[in-house]
């Protein structure tokens, strides 16, 4: 047997990952969606262990993220994601309750789990939906649609093969639940059979999940919006006073630029990962509602059109301010690299001056130290002269042949340059010195 990836048990495990339940009808779902931090998310793990304690049921390993339990009266899905848990409670509905739900008047969950337990759920309310899944001959579903549902905004289509019919409005009730009606048939192109109805079920509560994951990222998108209305007019305000600024005013235009680059990064980096997990969800949410393959019923929409018309706008506004930032951040880097231009040719044109003048100083120097070196061989003549003339005093009453005045005047002119050859060799070996 060859040696296999550590991960590789893990990493095949995830195509079998939420496998659809077998789900017969009549069936009630209630599904919520808790919207979690990574302590709300540890915290749903020990609520769930508190639940199936109480019905002698082994809480799932830490490292499980999705788990299913068969509890008195109810099964219970529980699932772990990245941002938010969600737990899902599926019963067989009584006939009572086919009987009301057909008159539009459905009774209250009735789960059979502890009151408190449900209402302490770790994390704050996503979205909750209420799905029945009840035989199309039980009930008159013509009624019961005009019953539950509003006029204005019910969806009908037809699914699973066009056996059955699906219908919700996505109203929010007082409860703050959202209704689902599934009308199952009994035969279609192919009957529905309990895994067909589970697909169902599961995509859509994925789609109504999905569709508020997705829509997190819509009030940062109206902040950005806004703020970014401001932000693109400062910005122009500061391109016209960079094209007409004086020397003086560049400094503090560069500092107003480099403020509101940091604003607008601060607010990319707080933003950009909202916006991508926005544009995530929602790409699960137009895979779910193609999976469901609905024909829509006559004079009804679908629910897929209804997404596409309530939802689309809302991510073409994430999108959009997510492009707006990057372009705006864009210019930015343009207009401060136009005023860094601006900068850099004025501190050129002061450094040219400056070497300018050091130059004429430099120039000045050499003349003055020309003149200096011709002051020192004058003085330096004069005194080594003199000292000649005191050797010659001496040197005559030893038979020296010249007269004082005779051998001063000679002197003069080979000391005067023997001093000069001897300055000069000076200042060319200090040259050569210092030259690399």
């Amino acid at each position: 047997m060859l040696t296999p990836l550590p991960s590789r048990a893990d990493l095949h495990g995830e195509v079998h990952a939420r496998p659809p339940e077998a789900l017969e009808a009549p069936l009630a779902i209630v599904h919520y969606v808790m919207w979690a931090d990574g302590a709300a998310r540890q915290a749903s793990r020990a609520h769930l262990g508190e639940l199936l304690a109480s019905a002698g049921i082994e809480p799932p390993p830490d490292d499980v993220n999705f788990f299913r339990a068969r509890l008195p009266g109810l099964d219970l899905r529980w699932e772990l994601h990245t941002e938010f848990v969600s737990w899902t409670f599926l019963r067989e509905m009584s006939a009572d309750e086919i009987l009301a739900l057909g008159q539009g008047e459905p009774q209250a969950a009735d789960l059979p789990v502890p009151p408190a337990w449900r209402r302490a759920l770790p994390g704050h309310a996503l979205t909750q939906v209420d799905v029945w899944a009840v035989p199309r001959h039980a009930i008159d579903g013509a009624a019961a649609v005009r019953r539950l549902f509003d006029a204005g905004s019910v969806t009908g289509s037809t699914v699973i093969s066009g056996s059955s019919d699906l219908h919700t409005d996505m109203r929010l009730q007082a409860d703050g639940s959202i209704r689902v009606l599934v009308l199952v048939g009994e035969t279609a192109p192919g009957k529905v059979s309990p895994r067909r109805l589970g697909r169902l079920v599961q995509r859509l509560l994925d789609i109504e999940t999905y569709r508020m994951a997705a829509l997190m990222g819509l009030p940062s998108a109206r902040d950005t919006v806004a703020w970014l209305a401001s932000a693109e007019s400062d910005l122009a305000q500061l391109a016209e006073q960079v094209r007409d600024a004086a020397a003086a005013d560049e400094p503090l235009l560069l500092d107003r630029l480099t403020r509101l680059a940091a604003g607008l990064e601060s607010r990319y980096a707080a933003t950009h990962t909202r916006f991508s997990a926005s544009a995530a969800y929602f790409s699960l949410v137009e895979q779910r509602l193609a999976d469901i393959a609905e024909t829509r019923i006559e004079g009804m929409q679908s629910l897929h059109d209804f997404m596409q018309r309530r939802l689309l706008p809302a991510m073409h506004t994430c999108a959009s301010a997510d492009r707006r930032q990057a372009a705006l951040s864009q210019r930015i880097e343009r207009v401060s690299g136009l005023l860094r231009t601006r900068v850099e040719v004025g501190q050129q044109q002061s450094s040219r001056e400056l070497l300018g003048a050091m130059n004429r100083r430099q120039g000045l120097q050499l003349q003055l130290q020309s003149t200096v070196e011709g002051l020192s061989v004058a003085a330096i003549t004069y005194y080594v002269v003199g000292l000649i003339g005191y050797l010659v005093k001496g040197a005559q009453k030893l038979g020296w042949p010249l007269g004082t005045e005779v051998t001063t005047a000679i002197s003069v002119p080979l000391v005067a340059l023997g001093v000069w050859w001897m300055i000069k060799k000076v200042h060319h070996r200090i040259i050569g010195e210092h030259e690399p």
